[in-house]
């Protein structure tokens, strides 16, 4: 397999199911194409993408484009690795907290992009990513309350995955949750996202 990601330093999209497909234990290759912020990128892509955008994965001669498309034929391909929670009502609660990352948090998103080579930056954040950040103290420390930890659902998912760039951005731009409401659970599951094996791996090739 060969999964083309876009700039390691700011691609959240590919980060996302880079990390899913090393929890599959899996043999992979990368393909890195550095992406211009601010500029066209599709060219850059054209011959990888059938969309122009990154991160696609090649099995054969399947390619699927789309960070959650990919991650779900992994979870089918690779059912030893457990990436969705065995549990029917964990598994939808999980899909759902993957697929509202997937499609919202624009503010966020926007005004705090991934930067893993830039030092942590506090900085005013805008009344529609404030209340971004709050949503997402709620969401996780529901999840975390309701499935007992370490992580949402319990075991590492692929939800895990959608919210570790989230996490990197909390970092960067010094979001403090407990301004947000979080009590503590919240602050420390960002530091167990950060602190996944994985995603070091990923960090240190970006800062490299």
């Amino acid at each position: 397999m060969e999964l083309i990601i876009g700039t390691k330093r700011w691609s959240t999209w590919s980060l996302r199911p880079w990390l899913v497909l090393r929890k599959t234990g899996a043999a992979f290759t990368e393909t890195e194409v550095e992406l211009r912020r601010g500029e066209a990128t599709k060219v850059d892509l054209a011959p990888y993408s059938p969309s122009g955008l990154a991160p696609v994965l090649n099995d054969g001669d399947l390619a699927i484009w789309d960070s959650l498309a990919i991650c779900e034929y992994l979870a089918e391909r690779f059912p030893e690795a457990a990436l969705w929670p065995a549990d029917p009502g964990a598994r939808a609660q999980a899909r759902a907290a993957a697929a509202q990352m997937h499609s919202g948090f624009a503010a966020l998103r926007r005004e705090c992009p991934m930067a893993l080579d830039e030092a942590p930056q506090a900085m005013d954040l805008s009344p529609d990513t404030q209340e971004d950040v709050g949503k997402l103290v709620r969401l996780w420390s529901d999840m975390l309350d309701r499935y007992g930890g370490p992580f949402l659902t319990g075991s590492w998912s692929i939800a895990d995955a959608f919210y570790t760039p989230v996490a990197t951005r909390l970092r960067t731009y010094g979001v403090r949750l407990g301004d947000y409401g979080d009590t503590g659970a919240a602050g420390a599951y960002v530091a167990r996202l950060l602190a996944d094996p994985d995603f070091l791996v990923w960090e240190a090739s970006a800062k490299g």
